[in-house]
């Protein structure tokens, strides 16, 4: 399975503070958002990975992440010209994505849960259709909105409905088999004039091949999409930490735990970052 992050936002909600660099690559608490979402995908065992990325933005990337393989990875880079659409990341990565399935996570969504893993790899096991997650929210509005049966079974989603069918929305992690890039290639843009990842799903389920797996509140997702989703995720990072003493979404720790380096590569990672709190909790990994 690939990976890719979509990460092309200028997050125009956020000016001034992003006019002078793109979201994903603003900080949350401790680390660049951007290292959020990568965390998730290391997590589901993904190590081919595309990193879609606004025009003129592409080196300030390269500079936080090279091409991964510090981390035992392989991350690759395209522009998206024009912002068309969550979608549009499958007609950008067609080349990328050729014969496989593909998993796509926004670049500004935070996830967080003891058993993170286990539903990734749930995810991961679907090979026949998309599998997308629900999450409970207070304020369903602003997101694509699922409807379900007596059965829990999903039977519509709506994109941004004024009046919600339910209080469970779909967050920006979504899993595809390969069809998704011709489904892609033959969406007509929407009034907003957008390839609607909504629209994605909602062909999944009229196939019957749409997979919902429920979050359950145990799971903390995050949209840092503005300035006080912002600041509310970088508490939420901070409070996770110090209760738990563990760090969220070390790229070197999830790295070591999960075989792509070894123990002499993580301690070097650490010895590079040293200075700081977070090289700290590397080094300590290493020593224990």
């Amino acid at each position: 399975m690939k990976g890719i992050i979509l990460a092309a936002g200028k997050g125009t909600r956020m000016y001034p503070m992003t006019l002078p660099v793109c979201k994903p690559l603003i900080p949350v608490y401790d680390k660049p958002l951007i290292y959020y979402p990568l965390a998730v995908l290391m997590q589901a065992g993904i190590k081919d990975i595309l990193i879609i990325v606004p025009p003129d933005e592409m080196y300030p990337f390269i500079k936080l992440l090279g091409d991964g393989s510090d981390l035992g990875i392989n991350l690759v880079y395209r522009i998206q010209r024009v912002q068309r659409g969550i979608a549009d990341a499958f007609i950008i990565g067609k080349s990328f994505i050729g014969n496989d399935d593909v998993c796509l996570i926004l670049g500004d969504n935070i996830f967080y849960g003891e058993n993170l893993e286990e539903s990734l790899a749930q995810a991961c096991s679907n090979k026949n259709g998309a599998t997308v997650f629900g999450y409970y929210v207070d304020d369903p509005r602003p997101f694509g909105v699922l409807e379900f049966d007596k059965n829990g079974r999903a039977v519509s989603i709506e994109e941004k409905p004024s009046v919600p069918k339910s209080n469970y929305v779909v967050p920006g992690l979504y899993f595809y088999d390969n069809q998704v890039v011709d489904i892609a290639n033959d969406l007509a843009p929407s009034e907003r004039g957008e390839l609607e990842i909504t629209a994605v799903n909602r062909a999944y389920l009229d196939q019957g091949r749409l997979n919902v797996i429920i979050l359950g509140q145990n799971f903390t997702w995050l949209d840092a999409g503005s300035a006080e989703s912002l600041l509310d995720a970088a508490n939420t990072v901070m409070n996770i930490q110090r209760r738990t003493g563990k760090q969220v979404a070390c790229l070197e720790e999830i790295a070591y735990r999960m075989k792509y380096i070894d123990l002499p590569q993580l301690r070097e990672l650490g010895e590079n970052l040293i200075r700081t709190s977070y090289g700290e909790y590397i080094m300590q990994l290493a020593d224990n």
